[in-house]
């Protein structure tokens, strides 16, 4: 699971550091990818943290 949301949170870094060179910052397909990477950011440091967490 935690290699699949870092290929997705990859994956969707680049298409919004690419929107980030053509668009306006406000376009809504810049704020919709900003907004699922956050999601993915979420979720992985939930996911890494329950990882530590269950370590000890």
């Amino acid at each position: 699971m935690e290699k699949k949301l870092l290929k997705r949170i990859e994956v969707l870094r680049k298409r919004l550091n690419k929107f980030a060179l053509t668009r306006n910052l406000v376009d809504s397909e810049v704020v919709e990818v900003s907004q699922q990477l956050d999601n993915l950011l979420n979720q992985y440091q939930k996911v890494s943290t329950y990882k530590q967490l269950s370590f000890w």
